[in-house]
């Protein structure tokens, strides 16, 4: 499962990312997790509010730091 951290590199993007490893970490998921900081590649999402995050190519959520409940959803779903 790939999941992508969309965001200038803010501390609520790393707070995301962070909040993903330990997440997947916790429930033994194997993941890629990439940060994005080129805007244009931002854009290609058409996400217009960051932190964003994407998982297998589709937009999750944008502008917030999702729950670790949230987050442990979206692995189940990828697993």
């Amino acid at each position: 499962m790939k999941i992508e951290v969309l965001g200038a590199g803010c501390k609520k993007c790393s707070d995301v990312a962070n909040q993903i490893a330990a997440v997947a970490e916790q429930q033994g998921a194997a993941i890629e997790l990439v940060k994005v900081t080129d805007m244009a590649r931002i854009l290609d999402y058409q996400v217009m509010s960051t932190p964003a995050v994407v998982v297998d190519g589709v937009v999750k959520s944008t502008g917030v730091v999702p729950s670790a409940d949230t987050i442990a959803q979206w692995l189940a779903e990828g697993q």
